[in-house]
């Protein structure tokens, strides 16, 4: 069960970032299904009435990540809390960390260091003011290639597209194990990675998206 808190008013960069997407939506400071984490996110129900042909064109190009828990970093976050011997005293990036959740996951569940890496920098914005509410220290980076080499790498919902299929070949680069949460590709092979896990979570605030896209499938390197 989610609650939502009274917490402080919504940073005022982040919402105007937002409106330049979707006029009159607001942000709430929301908690996350089965965890402690609170996330800067928008409500549960918004008037799409006010979405008229322009703004769900600027949705569709300039998709703002960071407003939605996606179901594959609930997913990881929640197994992260559940299992920190993965993180615990290690330094872990998260790429693509969109609003943070699993960066603030894997500093919950004991990690030494813990690196957002997105290369968006709304999204890096969003992962600041989302630690400053779940009082925690992370790490930002915008560039994976400027990235040092980490203990572990999380990447959870990036291969939505194909074109971000390379980065499971680029990953090895930066860390000796990388795990990968996706709800999205089918038939996922890869001769470095191998499934161990799956988990079901929904995308927060709900999309009532369709059931596979529930699923959650975990990769780990070999």
């Amino acid at each position: 069960m989610s609650c939502t808190f009274q917490f402080p008013k919504a940073p005022q960069h982040l919402l105007e970032a937002l409106h330049e997407v979707i006029p009159y939506c607001e942000l709430h400071a929301q908690q996350l299904p089965d965890t402690p984490i609170s996330l800067w996110l928008i409500p549960p129900v918004f008037p799409t009435d006010r979405l008229d042909d322009e703004v769900i064109r600027r949705i569709w190009n300039d998709t703002p990540y960071w407003i939605f828990c996606w179901a594959s970093g609930l997913a990881m976050a929640q197994w992260l809390l559940a299992e920190p011997h993965h993180v615990k005293d290690k330094v872990v990036l998260d790429f693509g960390a969109g609003s943070g959740v699993v960066a603030i996951a894997a500093k919950l569940a004991g990690a030494k260091r813990v690196i957002c890496c997105d290369i968006d920098q709304v999204s890096l914005n969003a992962c600041r003011e989302n630690a400053v509410l779940n009082n925690v220290e992370l790490e930002y980076l915008d560039d994976l290639y400027k990235a040092e080499q980490v203990d572990v790498l999380l990447a959870a919902d990036v291969l939505y597209d194909q074109c971000n299929r390379f980065f499971l070949d680029e990953f090895l680069k930066f860390a000796p194990e990388v795990w990968v949460a996706d709800s999205r590709v089918k038939n996922f092979s890869h001769p470095h990675y191998q499934k161990l896990d799956e988990r079901s979570a929904t995308t927060w605030p709900d999309l009532d998206e369709a059931k596979e896209f529930r699923n959650v499938s975990f990769y780990k390197t070999l």
